[in-house]
């Protein structure tokens, strides 16, 4: 009998990822420093994790026209779910299971209200600027990431 053991940190999820479930977020407003390095970080580390994808669209350019119809779409929002890491952590799973892409919709500096969306995310009760709330999307799916494949995460 021949058995199959995975490499470590490889899991049947982190393989769907890799043969076609995209994760994408859209963002409106352009990236400034000091947030592109942090964003570029984030980037290269959840490469070896997930097919990730950023668009950038300026004020008053569709949101839907960039999603692929299939997508599972959450819109950053004061008044969406919170979660902790670890849940946050099962939610993306959930959503890479499912075999759609997951698109994570930014606003810019005044907000953005997307009727089309499957789900609103919160990332706390304060408001942040919106390059910032990038950076902190992005570290927190690097985090979950790291959680679904069993490594190690800082706390």
């Amino acid at each position: 009998m021949l058995i199959w053991r995975s490499p470590p940190g490889w899991s049947a999820v982190t393989g769907l990822v890799s043969q076609g479930v995209r994760l994408l977020v859209i963002s409106v407003g352009r990236l400034r420093a000091p947030y592109a390095d942090a964003v570029a970080h984030y980037a290269k580390l959840l490469g070896p994790y997930a097919r990730f994808e950023q668009i950038e669209l300026r004020d008053g350019q569709k949101v839907a026209s960039r999603l692929h119809e299939r997508a599972y779409v959450s819109l950053l929002a004061s008044d969406g779910a919170r979660y902790s890491s670890e849940a946050f952590a099962g939610f993306v799973e959930q959503r890479r299971t499912s075999g759609r892409d997951l698109a994570f919709v930014i606003g810019g500096a005044f907000g953005i209200e997307f009727e089309q969306a499957d789900h609103r995310l919160s990332l706390g009760p304060f408001t942040l600027p919106h390059q910032l709330a990038r950076v902190v999307l992005l570290e927190q799916l690097y985090s979950a990431h790291k959680i679904i494949a069993g490594e190690p995460y800082h706390h």
